[in-house]
C-alpha cells in the first residue's frame, strides 16, 4: 500500500464519519420507534421495603412473568409469576397485589373502551399455594382486591359484584345497570375524560363494605359516532355525551354492607346540579370522604360520613373565582388528619389538616408549584413530593418533615425528575430526562437523594443518536404584554445568523398546560427536529392561561378561553419576525386538540402575521365541547354566550387568507368530527380554499398501522409546500 493510498483511504474515512454524525433524521425511523426509550415496565415496590417487582416479557415464547429483584444489588430474587405455568395464559398486561402481597390480579385480553377504561379477562394468582383462577369468562372492569385480600369487587354490565375467596360466593351488589341509563361505580363518559378517573367505587379499610357512586344519564343526550370499518355496512356507537350547557348524569352515593347484606343511598343534602370527583375510604372503616362540587366547580365540600348512622358532615370547603382542581392527593394519617393540596395562597401547596377539618399548618410556601405528591412516611414523618421551586421548566423531587421544615431536595441534575418511592420510604427510583439526556433510572437513597445505583441509562440510544443530527432545544423567555412567557427554539444545523429562515410555532396552550418543558425528546420532537434538519426555525411558547406559574397566571383566561391566548401567540410570532434571522413572510403554526383551536384562530384572526396553519382535531365550538371541561372555564352557554362565539374559529372563517390544514378522526369520541365537519361547511360557505382529511374510525389519537406516519407525511409536505 502506498503513503496516497492510505492518505486518500484516511480522508475517506473522515468525510463518512463527518457525514454518519449529521445522518438525517426520517419520518419511517420516528414513527418505526427507532428513537424510542427503554424503561421499566410495572415497578412495584415490595412491602418489605428492601424489593421490588417488575413485568417482563420474554421476546421468543412470548410469555409474561413477574420477577422480583434486590433494591440494594439489583441482583434477582426470584421469578414471582409466569404465564407459561398457567394453563389457558399466554400473557398478561398488567398485575395489582392485595395488600398483604398474598394475592396477585393480573390482567389479559385487554380491551379499550374510551382514554382510560378497559374491559379485560382476570385472574387471581394465590401466592402462598400457587393456585390460580379466572373471576369471569366475560371481560370484566375495575377488578380490586379487598384490604384482607380475600374479596375482589368489580363490574360487569354497568352491575358491582362481589366475590368472596374464601366461601366461594358471588354476590351481584346492584341490578340496575344498564347501558346508556344507569353505571354503577364506573364513571360515565365525562367523569372519566375530565375528572380522570374511571373506578367510582372502593373498599372500606375492613373490607366488609363498599362505597359506590351510581350515575343516572337517562336525560344525558346521546351521541352516535359512524364506525365503518371492513363490512359492507357501518355501525354506529351511541353513548351519553353531555356538550356545555346539557344534562349531566345525575350522581348519587350508596354504601354496600357486605356482613348485613344492605345496600344504602347516602343522603347529601341540598346539592344540586353537582359532581361527585372523588371518594375514598378513611383509616376509620366506617368513616367515608365524598367530594362534592357544584357545576361551576367553584365550591368544593370535602364531607365526612358515617356509615353507622349515614349521615354526613362538611369538614372542609375550597371556594375559588374561577374554578377548584381536583387531585388525588388526599391523603388520611393513622388519627385520620389529613393532607391536601390548594392553590388557596395563589400557588399549589401541602396542608395538614385535622380529621375534623382544623387547619393544622400549610406544609410548604413559596411562589412556586407542588406538581406532584408522592406520599407520607409515617416513620420519619417526612412528605415526598415533586415541585418546580427551582425551575418551572425543570421537576424536582422533595422531602420535608410534616411540620413543614427541613425541607430537602433530593434530586440533584436540573431536568425532570419524577420518583417511585419503596414501600417504606428509604429509597425511590428517580426517572429523569432533559432535552439532551434520554431518560435514565437510578436508585436513590430517600435521605439524602444519592444515587445507589444505575438501573437503566439508555445507552444503546445514546450511541445511536451519534450518529444523527439532533437538533437540541434552546430554553429562554420572551417579553409579551408585560408578562415573560417560557419558549424554546430549535435552529437548523450550521444555523447562520445573517440568513433568514421560515418559522413553524407549536403550541397547545390550554389552561394548566405546560409545553416548554426540559424533558426529553417525544415522536413530535424529533419531528420538528427533522424540519429543523430541512432549514426550518422551530419555535413553542407557553402564553398566558399556561401552567406552574401560579393560580393568577393560569386562572387568567378564566370565562374568555381563546382570546388572551391568541394574542399571545400573534404577539410572538410577530416579535420573532422581527428578529434578522426569520422571515416574516414565512411563519406558520400548528397545533392538535386545544392547539389546533389554537391555530385556527391564529390564522383567521392573524391574516398579516401567519402564512400557513395546520390544526389536528381541534374544537372549532365550544359549544360542541363536554359539560365539565368547558363549563370549568367558561360557565355554561346560557350564562356565557359571549365566550363560547367571540373566540370560536368556526366563527371566523372569513378571516382566512393564508393555507390551512385541517385533520380530524371520524371515530374521535372526545372532540367530535362533528367540529371539523362543521368548519368545513363554514369554511366552503365562505368560498375559502383549504386542505383536510378525515382519518376513518380514528380516535382522538389519530394513531394505529400507518396512520401516524401517513399523518405526518401529509403534514411535512403540506409544511414544505406552503412555508
Amino acid at each position: 500500500m502506498n503513503s496516497t493510498t492510505l492518505f486518500f483511504r484516511i480522508l475517506l474515512f473522515v468525510g463518512f464519519s463527518a457525514i454518519a454524525q449529521n445522518k438525517p433524521i426520517t419520518l419511517k425511523e420516528i414513527f418505526a420507534g427507532t428513537f424510542g426509550t427503554e424503561g421499566l415496565k410495572s415497578v412495584h415496590s415490595l412491602k418489605n421495603g428492601t424489593q421490588y417487582s417488575v413485568l417482563e416479557n420474554d421476546k421468543i415464547s412470548g410469555a409474561t412473568h413477574i420477577v422480583v429483584y434486590d433494591y440494594a444489588t439489583g441482583n434477582k430474587v426470584k421469578t414471582l409469576v409466569s404465564s407459561s405455568s398457567i394453563e389457558g395464559l399466554n400473557s398478561f398486561q398488567g398485575y395489582t397485589f392485595s395488600k398483604d402481597e398474598t394475592r396477585i390480579l393480573l390482567t389479559s385480553a385487554v380491551e379499550p373502551i374510551y382514554r382510560r377504561s378497559k374491559k379485560a379477562i382476570y385472574h387471581i394468582y394465590d401466592v402462598p399455594s400457587n393456585g390460580v383462577f379466572k373471576i369471569s369468562d366475560q371481560k370484566i372492569q375495575e377488578p380490586v382486591l379487598s384490604p384482607d385480600g380475600n374479596k375482589v369487587a368489580y363490574v360487569l354490565d354497568n352491575n358491582i359484584y362481589m366475590l368472596n375467596f374464601v366461601t366461594g360466593k358471588e354476590v351481584q351488589l346492584t341490578n340496575d345497570g344498564k347501558k346508556n341509563e344507569i353505571i354503577n361505580g364506573i364513571t360515565d363518559w365525562v367523569h372519566e375524560e375530565e375528572f380522570s378517573f374511571v373506578r367510582a367505587f372502593d373498599w372500606s379499610a375492613d373490607s366488609k363494605k363498599i362505597a359506590f357512586i351510581r350515575f343516572d344519564e337517562r336525560e344525558v343526550p346521546e351521541f352516535s359516532m359512524d364506525v365503518f370499518g371492513t363490512g359492507l355496512y357501518q355501525k354506529q356507537q351511541v353513548f351519553k355525551y353531555p356538550k356545555a350547557g346539557e344534562k349531566n348524569s345525575k350522581v348519587s352515593l350508596f354504601i354496600a354492607d357486605l356482613e348485613a347484606m344492605s345496600l344504602d343511598e347516602i343522603k347529601l343534602g341540598t346539592y344540586k346540579d353537582f359532581y361527585i370527583p372523588r371518594i375514598k375510604w378513611t383509616k376509620d372503616p366506617n368513616v367515608l370522604s365524598a367530594q362534592v362540587l357544584n357545576r361551576h366547580q367553584n365550591n368544593l365540600d370535602v364531607l365526612m360520613i358515617d356509615a353507622k348512622i349515614k349521615t354526613p358532615k362538611v369538614v372542609l370547603n375550597e371556594k375559588d373565582s374561577a374554578y377548584v382542581d381536583i387531585t388525588d392527593n388526599l391523603t388520611f394519617l393513622e388519627d385520620n388528619s389529613f393532607l391536601w393540596t390548594s392553590e388557596k395562597d395563589g400557588f399549589n401547596h401541602i396542608y395538614h389538616y385535622s380529621s375534623s377539618g382544623v387547619l393544622i399548618n400549610q406544609i410548604t410556601q413559596g411562589n412556586w408549584d407542588v406538581t406532584q405528591y408522592y406520599g407520607y412516611d409515617p416513620k420519619s414523618k417526612n412528605i415526598f413530593y415533586q415541585s418546580v421551586e427551582d425551575s418551572n421548566v425543570n421537576r424536582d423531587v422533595y422531602s420535608i418533615s410534616l411540620e413543614g421544615k427541613n425541607k430537602k431536595r433530593l434530586s440533584s441534575k436540573d431536568g425532570s425528575n419524577d420518583a417511585e418511592f419503596s414501600a417504606d420510604f428509604s429509597v425511590y427510583i428517580n426517572y429523569f430526562s432533559n432535552a439532551r439526556t434520554p431518560y435514565t433510572y437510578t436508585l436513590n437513597d430517600g435521605t439524602t437523594g444519592k444515587i445507589i445505583r444505575e438501573l437503566e441509562m439508555n445507552s444503546a440510544l445514546v450511541e445511536k443518536l451519534k450518529l444523527y443530527d439532533v437538533r437540541p432545544k434552546e430554553f429562554s423567555t420572551i417579553e409579551i404584554h408585560g408578562e415573560q412567557l417560557n419558549m424554546y427554539m430549535i435552529k437548523p444545523n450550521n444555523f447562520d445568523p445573517e440568513k433568514k429562515y421560515p418559522l413553524l410555532m407549536f403550541q397547545y396552550s390550554g389552561p394548566g398546560s405546560q409545553m416548554v418543558t426540559n424533558t426529553w425528546n417525544s415522536q413530535r420532537d424529533y419531528w420538528h427536529m427533522m424540519l429543523a434538519q430541512q432549514g426550518y426555525i422551530i419555535a413553542c411558547v407557553d402564553g398566558r392561561g399556561t401552567g406552574l406559574k401560579g393560580a393568577k397566571f393560569k386562572k387568567v383566561t378564566q370565562n374568555d378561553l381563546g382570546n388572551l391566548e391568541v394574542q399571545d401567540q400573534i404577539a410572538a410570532a410577530k416579535k420573532l419576525g422581527a428578529l434578522a434571522y426569520i422571515d416574516a413572510a414565512r411563519i406558520g403554526i400548528w397545533g392538535w386538540s386545544y392547539g389546533g383551536f389554537m391555530s385556527s384562530n391564529c390564522l383567521f384572526k392573524g391574516a398579516d402575521t401567519f402564512k400557513m396553519a395546520i390544526a389536528v382535531a381541534p374544537v372549532t365550538s365550544w359549544r360542541f365541547y363536554d359539560t365539565i371541561y368547558t363549563e370549568r372555564y367558561l360557565k355554561t352557554p346560557q350564562e356565557n354566550a359571549k365566550g363560547y362565539d367571540q373566540n370560536s374559529p368556526i366563527n371566523y372563517v372569513n378571516g382566512l387568507q393564508g393555507e390551512f390544514l385541517l385533520v380530524h378522526g371520524s371515530a374521535d369520541d372526545n372532540v367530535h368530527v362533528q367540529n371539523s365537519m362543521q368548519l368545513i361547511e363554514a369554511l366552503v360557505q365562505a368560498n375559502k380554499q383549504f386542505d383536510w382529511a378525515i382519518y376513518p374510525d380514528k380516535n382522538h389519537g389519530i394513531y394505529g398501522g400507518n396512520t401516524r406516519l401517513h399523518l405526518f407525511t401529509k403534514m411535512t409536505n403540506f409544511i414544505k409546500d406552503n412555508l
